[in-house]
């Protein structure tokens, strides 16, 4: 965790701050003068450049704004939030349009100051991840027909500022596709902004679209920026438009016909250039016939039309694809590449992957964690793929004997890695952090695993075992190796995010990584 950096001649102000976020294990370093920040800047290694910025507006040293113009030149990325006294709130909202994160008044309220703060550590990280997925991921990789056909198609519109509508099932990689567009488009040098509109709930869409004035409702104490504002010169990425609310789908379609909108209790127009790709894994012919989509809106987005293809549709990728997953998953965890034999590539060929290239990615950590020797063999994969006799849904059903879903039909919603993890009687490298004697979970979830003797049993062998030695540490013993399976499993799963891991399991980001060095795990 990088520290937050905090800018003020107040000492009073910067040890409050020091000591609200030490409380939170937010670790900070403090400056006087914002020219002791540009210095420090230019000097300091990466792993101590700041997370966040908290800068006074007003300093003998210097002004918070002329501050923010450098820090934003230098570091565009870095989230800002300028501190100001009630009388100064004009120029903080300038600041603010000029690339401020929030603004903080004066006297502030000690635990939503902290709250801001952590806000802005959760956006950085996120633009971290984002970068480096696209510093090392590769834009697509296909060669079936029918990724060809979209690369064709990303090639024609390369110049283009229509607005595109991309088709496929959950986890084809429709956002890859938006990318590329993006970064083929005039518009590649603007930012690209991607929202997922069934993700957020219907209450604060609105605001997350058009941004919101200050006072606009109960809790909006700062004006803010929506998606669109934010796309301005580049490209917005509506994700999973089909799920819209209805009402909301008028205010969209009337930014896509003439570009303008009202924040959230705003009475001044705002005008934004953005251009628009949709996409969406349901029918939204269906939906309009339905009534739940707006067929003036749905012809709107209609211009260009690209269908992804699933990845049982384009299973000569599945060699390519997999080889590397395998190459980035080694570069994230830090370990040697696994290689693949041709028997296990036939085998995953085979498979149905009701969760597309996502699902693949997603076993490739898997193997990368789990497979016991740097080639990987049948026996080393999954449960769901390598049991040949068992239609696979990789966990997407209780049921062992669920069918595939047809060519080209919904697919089924819900995890991508529902599956089992094995003993770690093969754990190979991993057997210096968790013993032999690890717990394995059944295939069918975590209800039934829960219920199942499989790893009670084994559980209930290594505590006897242990309790027989006369020893009085079995219960830390255990816990640690239970905590660790879950941890790296839930790492596995979230390729190494930690913030999303802790949440999966229900558990606080500070908690994660405090276990993470406890267990040695880092």
């Amino acid at each position: 965790m990088r520290p937050i950096w905090i800018v003020d001649d107040d000492q009073s102000i910067r040890f409050v701050l020091e000591k609200a976020l030490s409380r939170e294990g937010l670790p900070t370093r403090s400056f006087t003068h914002p020219r002791d920040v540009l210095n420090a800047l230019g000097t300091t290694a990466d792993d101590e450049s700041p997370q966040v910025l908290v800068s006074d507006i007003r300093m003998p040293g210097g002004s918070g704004l002329e501050l923010l113009e450098k820090v934003k030149r230098s570091r565009p990325g870095l989230p800002v939030i300028i501190m100001t006294a009630y009388s100064d709130l004009d120029s903080a909202v300038s600041a603010f349009q000029g690339g401020a994160f929030e603004y903080l008044p004066k006297p502030f309220d000690l635990p939503k100051a902290v709250e801001l703060i952590r806000r802005a550590v959760d956006e950085s990280e996120r633009e971290q991840v984002d970068e480096e997925r696209a510093t090392e991921t590769p834009e697509m990789l296909g060669q079936a027909p029918a990724m060809q056909d979209v690369f064709r198609a990303i090639g024609r519109l390369s110049q283009s500022h229509v607005t595109v509508l991309i088709t496929g099932e959950s986890g084809s990689g429709k956002e890859l596709v938006a990318r590329a567009l993006h970064k083929h488009s005039p518009r590649a040098n603007g930012p690209f902004v991607a929202i997922n509109t069934a993700a957020i709930p219907k209450d604060l869409l609105e605001s997350e679209l058009f941004g919101h004035e200050r006072g606009a409702f109960t809790g909006a104490q700062t004006l803010r920026r929506g998606r669109f504002e934010q796309a301005d010169g580049g490209t917005l990425f509506l994700d999973e438009i089909g799920d819209m609310p209805f009402d909301l789908q008028t205010r969209l379609l009337r930014v896509l016909s003439d570009g303008h909108f009202y924040r959230v209790g705003g009475h001044a127009a705002v005008k934004s250039h953005v251009r628009v790709i949709a996409a969406t894994h349901q029918n939204l012919e269906q939906r309009v016939r339905e009534g739940a989509f707006r067929e003036d809106l749905y012809h709107r987005l209609n211009v260009i039309r690209l269908r992804l293809p699933a990845l049982r549709e384009r299973r000569e990728d599945v060699p390519m694809l997999t080889r590397h997953f395998l190459k980035q998953s080694a570069v994230q965890l830090g370990v040697e590449p696994k290689r693949i034999s041709d028997a296990a590539l036939a085998a995953l060929g085979q498979f149905g992957f009701p969760g597309n290239v996502r699902q693949l990615e997603n076993i490739c950590h898997w193997l990368t964690v789990m497979a016991p020797a740097q080639v990987i063999e049948p026996k080393d994969l999954p449960p769901e793929v390598a049991a040949a006799e068992v239609p696979a849904t990789a966990g997407l059903s209780d049921s062992p004997s669920s069918p595939l879903p047809p060519a080209g039909g919904p697919t089924p919603r819900g995890p991508d890695m529902a599956a089992p993890l094995p003993s770690m009687e093969r754990a190979g490298p991993l057997a210096a952090v968790l013993p032999p004697q690890a717990i394995s979970l059944p295939a069918s979830g975590v209800d039934s695993a829960l219920g199942s003797a499989t790893w009670e049993s084994a559980l209930e062998a290594d505590a006897a075992a242990l309790l027989a030695g006369a020893r009085n540490d079995v219960w830390d013993v255990l816990s640690r190796r239970f905590e660790s399976r879950l941890i790296l499993a839930a790492l596995a799963a979230t390729h190494g995010r930690r913030i999303e891991a802790a949440h999966r399991l229900g558990i606080g980001r500070n908690t994660i990584t405090r276990k993470i060095q406890e267990l040695g795990l880092e």
